[in-house]
């Protein structure tokens, strides 16, 4: 019983850094995506 409950417990535990990680590069995709319009949007208005 307690080896299952420690199994389950692993398999939480690297699900969760997993999903942490899934995070964190979403987090990094739409501040790049953010950045990117940035200067596109002040490249447009430097230009006019």
């Amino acid at each position: 019983m307690q080896k299952t409950l420690l199994g389950l417990g692993a398999i939480l535990a690297i699900l969760t850094l997993a999903g942490c990680q899934t995070a964190q590069g979403i987090g990094r995709d739409v501040s790049t995506a953010g950045q990117v319009i940035q200067q596109e949007s002040a490249e447009a208005a430097s230009g006019m």
